[in-house]
């Protein structure tokens, strides 16, 4: 049954682009669906892309299970120096030579992930210690210890390597730093390392070509985008 304003519980798959924050994606929807619940499966961070399913009216209260759901991201992690977010739009903190690092011990190093392990959040997240994000406490200058976390690897391949640029496949569960993993890909390699980009490009039976920019939901009328919304009873048929 397709959604209507009056019998809402969808999904919407956006291409979130570069520069927004997941709620950024909220706000520019809630322009055609000003009176609608919303939530999404999972934040983007602003330096990263790819898809975000938004959950619209009745299929928001179904988000926990959504958030459940396999991600699969392509990232690319830049060897040769480490900053204070594990990413590139942290500070520079630490620099390396990279010339020891090839294709051959690279892909052991990927394979070591697969797997549950416990993970170091990044330094800037926004985890709450004592009720405060850790990215404020961080750049307050205030010193604390965020407790690893318990994550799982499902799969994780090389895509391409071109020294200093890695490109790899990772399909994980919830809660995974894709930060995390380029810096701790960096550490098993002796040489810091730092997320450069990241995509997302499926999450549980949703993929990035079933997904369009909010520049093209922008240019539609409500009843256009709902013709083009997933029914969530048709999104739990589907593998999440």
């Amino acid at each position: 049954m397709q959604p209507t304003a009056n019998n809402l519980a969808a999904i919407l798959l956006v291409d979130k682009e570069l520069g927004m924050s997941s709620f950024d994606v909220i706000r520019r929807l809630r322009k055609k669906f000003p009176s609608t619940a919303m939530g999404h499966c999972g934040t983007l961070d602003p330096m990263a892309r790819g898809l975000l399913p938004i959950l619209l009216g009745g299929a928001t209260k179904y988000s926990a299970k959504f958030m459940e759901c396999r991600k699969v991201y392509r990232l690319e992690v830049r060897f040769g120096f480490a900053t204070n977010g594990d990413d590139r739009e942290g500070a520079p903190i630490r620099w390396d030579n990279y010339g020891h690092v090839t294709i051959e011990n690279l892909l052991p190093a990927l394979d070591s992930f697969v797997g549950e392990f416990l993970q170091r959040p990044p330094l800037l997240c926004a985890k709450k210690i004592g009720g405060q994000a850790a990215h404020k406490l961080a750049r307050s200058g205030k010193s604390f210890t965020l407790a690893d976390k318990l994550v799982c690897v499902h799969a994780i391949s090389a895509v391409r390597w071109s020294a200093p640029l890695l490109c790899a496949e990772i399909e994980c569960g919830k809660g995974t730093y894709m930060r995390s993993i380029a810096r701790d890909l960096g550490e098993k390699l002796h040489c810091s390392a730092h997320l450069h980009s990241l995509e997302r490009l499926r999450c549980g039976g949703f993929s990035i070509g079933d997904a369009k920019k909010l520049s093209e939901f922008d240019a539609m009328a409500p009843d256009e985008i709902l013709g083009l919304a997933v029914d969530v009873d048709a999104a739990f048929s589907r593998s999440i």
